[in-house]
């Protein structure tokens, strides 16, 4: 099954990442590996996404921490992690991709609004 696209673009598309935590994925269309390899336009864009993303989501979910990464070595692509992190999450304060030190079972708002919130922020971004 396909993973839910939240919003695209000409450049990039973001998709919601099936976790507890809110999670989502900013990747470039385009088959970068590296940041250094795309357009410095396309890296201002990218950022510029990134920062919409991050308010967002303090906004909507106001977590303890929001956590971004960018490993890239299973999929060598340029793409950006970009999660709403809590203390009472399974992992924190570890990665996501670390161990899991409890059970959680966090109340957070419903996501449908948050994409909707996210995608009108982006739509309308200058």
């Amino acid at each position: 099954m396909k993973n839910l696209i939240i919003y695209e673009n000409s450049h990039f598309y973001i998709e919601k990442e099936k976790s507890e935590i809110p999670w989502i994925k900013i990747f470039s269309k385009e088959p970068y590996r590296e940041l250094g390899d795309m357009p410095k336009a396309l890296r201002l864009e990218l950022w510029e996404i990134y920062y919409i993303v991050e308010e967002e989501m303090k906004k909507y979910y106001k977590p303890h921490k929001i956590n971004m990464a960018s490993f890239a070595n299973m999929l060598p692509r340029v793409h950006i992690h970009v999660m709403a992190r809590y203390k009472e999450d399974s992992y924190f304060p570890n990665p996501m991709w670390g161990e899991k030190l409890r059970e959680s079972n966090l109340e957070l708002p419903k996501e449908e609004l948050f994409y909707k919130n996210l995608f009108h922020a982006l739509s309308n971004k200058s």
